[in-house]
Parts: structure tokens; sequence; C-alpha cells
């Protein structure tokens, strides 16, 4: 099993010799850190195990204007050697490096007090107290401590033993989900081309790999890979990997980037979040707070917004917040971040990714908490139903649940599959999500919208698809709507004429008045029917209005009754038929007509002609060629 060991303490206590003492290797590689004796830096170095196995180690600086370098390297953390100087104590340094190791849920630690050989025996037994009293309260407080002197040597077999015993009895599952690379270092080596090292979260990557970067989105090949120095063809989660990589040039990557799946390809720019308050930050968090987020390398400026009752969050206080970076941050759900003040003088707190890409809340909403306790603490079943929910669209698709849920596109549909409260449908462009409740309330919505159409237009077949698609809240495209109208279909929810939607028990029924409108518009029609009134003189002879005439036309259209050959002329259908019957026997027998034999034949003016031509062009009897016209063949 892979393992990552750490390190964390004040400046000065002795990280860089201890890694040295016990592997061999300086991890200081700076010339300014060999110069001034500290580390600026991360170092890197490994530990054999007795079974064989090779844990990568980071050692981190522990200077205050270095905690963004000692941040960049502490995510994927197994065990954590921290240290405390026997001559100094605990130190503030050490009081903010542990806040994060506990912020950061490293899950091992072994405290080693170092310098044993500057201080009596009563002084390191006072040090081990003030670690006791530092841990009390935390996940670490029973973790072993150990006496250590690198000039002596005393303590470095138990340091191993330790070492060796803590690692064996560490029981964790292999992370799920696709690879992740957090960039702890990108340069260009002569003659190979970009590099790019860190400890891998989750997955395996082997070598023609594609991978992507995030953000930015750029694609590269894997070239070559080594782990812990060492040249292998599949690196995998829990080691520290160098990735050759083909692609891009070195200016489109850097610490601070994310080297993963190609199938993993959105960042945040908006994410909701469980956040823990520390005692140091005595102040506690304020709501629209401006603050530096930490997650895996990456440091961003963000905005903090309190998501509970209150506009603050006092030390050792916890609360859900949605944070907005300044620029995209590649998150995923279940990842750890710290908070920093703005001016990057103190940590604040850290917390839990729930939602890496949350939409805007409202603080009122009575549901809010209960939406993200859901998605914080809720089993498998309400965090899928709870994301679909939380959605502005209708549906999701695969990838989304993929990346939301941290599994592979196999163990997402496998899991998902089993959620009876989830439906999946299929249409043209693939398997999309919903949840039943969503599902229901959309086709409960569209009947009521329908429902007031029929109400506002009973003389109306039905209400245009792309309308009603628009008047619904979710999100819902053309495509997806089309399939999700099938499904209704299919269970006689909903009934279709073509592109118009009804009620299955919605009909046209005309009332006496409009049966009345319409024996009226059929009298005028007739009493010239190849001359007859425009729709404007229609409607001043009846005295209704325009919006009223205008739906009953439009019944008398759809029954054939009438029939529009022009914008604003209308002919009774008998009447276009009578003068279709006598163009088609003319031209048969003739060849061509021009306009002006038209109006001899039928007895009518140009006002007619050119429309009752044109008409008959547009309906495929004719076609024009110069001024007469043939049977179209």
């Amino acid at each position: 099993m892979p393992f990552v060991i750490g390190t964390a303490g004040h400046i000065d206590h002795g990280k860089t010799s201890l890694i040295k003492a016990l592997t061999g290797q300086d991890t200081d590689r700076l010339k300014e850190e060999k110069e001034r004796g500290i580390s600026i830096d991360l170092g890197f170095a490994y530990l054999d195990l007795p079974d064989g196995t090779r844990a990568g180690i980071v050692d981190v600086p522990g200077h205050e204007r270095f905690i963004r370098n000692m941040l960049a390297g502490a995510h994927g953390i197994d065990l954590v050697l921290f240290t405390v100087a026997a001559d100094d104590g605990v130190m503030p340094q050490t009081e903010e490096h542990f806040d994060i190791v506990h912020l950061l849920k490293i899950p091992q630690a072994i405290f080693v007090v170092t310098k044993t050989d500057l201080v009596p025996e009563t002084r390191i037994s006072g040090v081990e107290e003030e670690i006791r009293i530092l841990t009390s309260g935390t996940a670490l407080e029973h973790s072993p401590i150990v006496p250590f002197s690198f000039v002596t040597g005393q303590g470095l077999d138990p340091l191993r033993a330790e070492i060796v015993r803590t690692l064996q009895d560490c029981q964790k599952a292999p992370p799920r989900g696709y690879f992740r690379l957090p960039v702890d270092r990108a340069f260009v080596l002569q003659g190979h081309g970009l590099i790019v090292t860190g400890t891998a979260l989750s997955g395996t990557v082997t070598v023609g790999d594609r991978m992507r970067s995030l953000p930015g989105g750029q694609l590269f090949r894997v070239r070559s890979l080594q782990v812990h120095n060492q040249p292998m063809h599949t690196g995998s989660w829990g080691q520290r990997i160098a990735l050759n990589l083909s692609g891009e040039e070195r200016s489109a990557i850097g610490r601070g980037h994310t080297i993963c799946h190609e199938d993993i390809a959105l960042t945040s720019d908006r994410f909701d979040a469980w956040v823990e308050v520390r005692p140091a930050a005595t102040r506690g968090l304020k709501n629209h707070q401006r603050v530096r987020v930490h997650a895996g390398t990456a440091e961003r400026l963000a905005k903090l917004i309190l998501l509970g009752p209150h506009n603050t969050v006092g030390p050792k206080a916890s609360s859900y917040c949605q944070i907005v970076p300044s620029e995209p941050l590649a998150v995923l759900r279940g990842d750890q971040f710290i908070l920093r003040d703005e001016t990057a003088q103190r940590t604040l707190g850290g917390g839990t990714v729930i939602h890496p890409w949350a939409r805007k809340h409202k603080r009122t909403d009575p549901d809010l908490q209960k939406k993200l306790q859901s998605l914080h603490r809720g089993d498998f079943a309400a965090l899928v139903e709870a994301f679909l929910d939380e959605s502005d669209e209708f549906a999701l698709s695969i990838a989304l649940l993929v990346q939301f849920l941290d599994l592979t596109e196999d163990e997402a549909r496998a899991r998902v599959s089993e959620l009876t409260r989830i439906r999946a449908f299929n249409f043209e462009e693939g398997t999309v999500f919903t949840t039943e409740d969503k599902w229901r309330r959309t086709r409960d919505e569209l009947l009521l919208i329908l429902r007031d159409f029929h109400a506002a237009h009973p003389l109306e077949p039905g209400m245009e698809m792309e309308a009603a698609r628009e008047k619904l809240r979710v999100d819902i495209g053309p495509r997806l709507f089309r399939a999700f109208i099938e499904q209704l279909e299919a269970t006689t929810s909903i009934a279709r004429d073509a592109n118009l939607l009804r009620r299955p028990d919605h009909a046209v029924r005309l009332r006496d008045e409009e049966k009345h409108l319409v024996d009226s518009i059929r009298t005028l029609l007739a009493t010239s029917p190849l001359t007859p009134p425009d729709v404007k003189q229609i409607e001043q002879d009846t005295g209704v209005s325009r919006s009223r005439l205008n739906e009953v036309i439009r019944l008398m259209e759809r029954e054939h009754s009438i029939v529009r050959v022009a914008p604003e002329l209308y002919f009774l259908g008998d009447s276009v038929d009578r003068v279709r019957d006598g163009l088609y026997k003319h031209l048969a027998e003739q060849g061509a007509i021009t306009p002006t034999a038209f109006r001899d034949l039928f007895g009518t003016s140009r006002k007619y002609t050119i429309p009752l031509l044109e008409y008959f062009d547009r309906e495929g009897l004719t076609v024009r060629v110069g001024d007469i016209r043939r049977l179209k063949k």
C-alpha cells in the first residue's frame, strides 16, 4: 500500500535534519536554503520500509513567511512527523501547523521532540505535556511522542519502529475516482520537455494516457513517469509521481494546477463547504469576508459567504458557507481546504467541499440548511438526489455525476442505477438523470401551463412546444424536452398533435357567440367568393376584437373551411378548390396562363389575382416562368 509521510512544525525545530537522519537525504535543494539553513520550499525524499515498499516524504518549510509553500505540500499525507524542539517547546508556528494538520484531516501523527541533547529530562517531559495540551480534543490527541536528537542519534531507532508500526496499522481504502495529481513542481528538463511532480490523490496513471490540466483544460499525453525516482510504467494514488508530459509549453502549467484524467473537465468558481473555525482565529469569520483559500497546491483570494442564520462564526464553531474564488479552482466534493486571512498572516480555519459547482443561495431559504446537510452528511441516495434537485437543469449527464460523486463512470452508473428515486432516460445525446420528484414537478408545471393556455385560448387545439418549454422554470433544452414529451405521451399524461401540446382532456368547443361569428365570416366571404373582404374589413363588419377574430379564423383555417391565400386575405375553402380545378384544366389544355388571362378566366381583379397565383406557386401546382405560369412537373 502506498504511503506519503509529511513533516510539520515551527521553523528550526529540526524537520529537515530529522528526514536526513531517517533517509540520508537532504531535502533542502535550493542554494538559498543551504546558505540560510532554513527550508523555503518543499523538499522531497523517500523512506524504504521493511516490507520493501517505499514511502514518499514531503518536507515542508516552517517559517511563517512560507506557510503557503507548506500548504502546497500538505495534501495527501498519511502520516505527519510533527517536530517540537525541546528547548523552545510549542511555539506560535507549532500551533498554526497543527491547526493545518487538523483541518486537513491527516489521519496519523507522530510527535517528535527534537534537540533533546540540549535540555534535561524534566524539560522533555514538560514539552510532551505541551503537546498533549495542543492536541487535546482532536483526532490526534493520543498520537505517540518520541524524543530524538540528531546530534547523538538517540531515539532514531524507536522512531523508525514507530513509523513502521503506525503505517502498518494504517487501514485505508483506495480513494474513489479518476487520477488526480495537484502539481507542486513544474519545469522543463533538457531533452525531455515538461516535467510535473506531485502527490497523487486518487486513481492510476499509465504511460501513454491522456491527461488534462486544470484550470485551463489543456490536454497532454504521458510520455514517461517516475515513482520515487524510479522509472515505472504505472503510478498510483498515494505515491510521489513525476510525469513527463507532451503537449503544451511550460507556461501553461505550474504549481496550483491539477493533472487529472481527461474526463475530469470542470473547475469551480463557486463552491459550498462546511467550515471549522480554529481557536487561533480570535475574531472568527464574517459574512462576505475576504480570505485566502488553499486547496491542493493552489492558492486563491476569495469571498466567503456564510450560509447560516448569523453574520459571524466564532472560534471553535462551524458553519456552512459558500466560497467564491477570484479565479477558477480545481476542487471536487470531499476535498479539504485551508482558509487564511487576506494578508496571509494567520490561519483562520478550513473545511470540506460539499458542492464544487454551487449556485447562489438565498440565506432566507427555509430549506437551505436541509439541502446542505444532504450534500454534506446524507447517504449516497440522498446525496445524488440533492445534487440533481439542486441543479437548475432538468436532468444531468453521467459525466457531471461522475465528477460530482468523484467516481469512475462504471462505478457511478452501477451505483446510481440502484437508486429508486432517480430516473434515467435516453435521448439522442445520451443518457441523462433526474429525480422522480423533479420529473413530477416539471410534468405538473407543464400541465398547469397548458391548463392556463387552454383557458385563455379555448379555440386553439394546443400550445406550441417551444412556447411551453420556455415557460418552464427548469432549464431543459429543446431535444431533451422532446424526449420528455415523448415519455409523457407514452403514459397519456399529455397529448401532442405535430408541434402542438395539449392536455388529454382538452377539445375545441365553440360557444354560441363563436358559432355565430363563424357563420358571419362565412357569409362575408361567400358574398363575393373571388373578391372577398380582408381581415381588417371583416373586423369592422363583425365588430369583434382582432385577437378574438384571429382565434376563430385560425380554427376555421384548421378545418379547411377557409384558406389563407396571403397575409390578411382569406378565401372560402370551396372557392379555392374551384379555382384550383379550373386552373389545372386550363393549364392542361393551354399549357400556360398570364395574370391577365387568369383574371379574365375567373372574373376577379388584379388585387386578388396575384395573391392567388402566388398561393398556387407555394402549393406546388404551378411554377412561374417569367410572367406566365405553367403546371409544375
